[in-house]
């Protein structure tokens, strides 16, 4: 996969994406990662990248001539390497990114992430785009960190990243639940001791007491994703029974 980055800051990307798992996805070949300063692409001579909007108004807006431009040098550098992809613009209006979302965007051979700061974007620079994302409800100084963060959520299911593809279909929400609890060695740690069945070697039994206290902590802390998570007939009646040790008086 390659990801394309257009930002005012592409150092604030190195340290996030140049360690860990992402890091060595790139040494290995299984991602290339691209950050384009789109300041590089201003003809203003003066490097200026923003402008007051039109019809007045608080603030400033990046104009469209550079964000273009640096999105035309893009194509030329793939020039057929790569498809065109998706071109995701940070966006406080955008839609709101998940663990499906990211799924959905592990699929592109190419994605491309505009990173915009000041007031807002020249509403032109959106027909480039295809998608509009968010992390949520809030406002950030610029589209950077919500960019690092979707890049490192969708990375993990691009195939070669984790190794062991199994790991990001585990994870808290990919089934529409939260992990179960882990534990490692030591099995007895300040009197803390790992649940027998851990260590029984029955790994049906395991199955089972992971599938259930997924269950119990989704209840707990985050009913709320049991309104959509698509249960199997065993996991709703395990829930019904978790329910009523929380509260004997809820109905069948």
């Amino acid at each position: 996969m390659r990801i394309d980055i257009l930002s005012l800051f592409p150092d604030m990307f190195q340290a996030t994406l140049g360690e860990s798992i992402i890091g060595k996805a790139q040494e290995s070949g299984f991602l290339d990662i691209n950050v384009t300063d789109f300041r590089d692409y201003t003809t203003d001579k003066h490097n200026h990248v923003d402008d007051a909007p039109f019809g007045g108004g608080a603030g400033m807006l990046l104009q469209a001539q550079p964000i273009f431009d640096a999105m035309d040098a893009i194509d030329k550098e793939i020039d057929g390497q790569y498809p065109k992809g998706r071109v995701i613009l940070m966006d406080p209006a955008g839609r709101k990114f998940d663990q499906d979302y990211a799924q959905e965007l592990a699929q592109e051979e190419h994605l491309t992430f505009i990173c915009g700061h000041y007031e807002g974007y020249d509403e032109r620079i959106r027909s480039l785009v295809t998608d509009e994302a968010s992390l949520g409800d809030y406002v950030l100084t610029g589209g950077e960190l919500a960019a690092m963060v979707m890049i490192d959520a969708t990375v993990r299911f691009v195939p070669g990243v984790l190794g062991n593809m199994a790991s990001p279909l585990g994870d808290s929400f990919s089934n529409g639940l939260l992990e179960y609890p882990q534990y490692t060695r030591p099995a007895d740690f300040r009197g803390m001791k790992v649940p027998e069945v851990l260590t029984s070697g029955n790994h049906q039994k395991i199955k089972e007491w992971r599938m259930r206290e997924s269950l119990r902590r989704t209840l707990e802390r985050r009913p709320d994703l049991l309104k959509t998570a698509k249960l199997t007939r065993e996991q709703q009646i395990m829930l019904q029974d978790l329910k009523l040790d929380q509260d004997p008086d809820v109905p069948d």
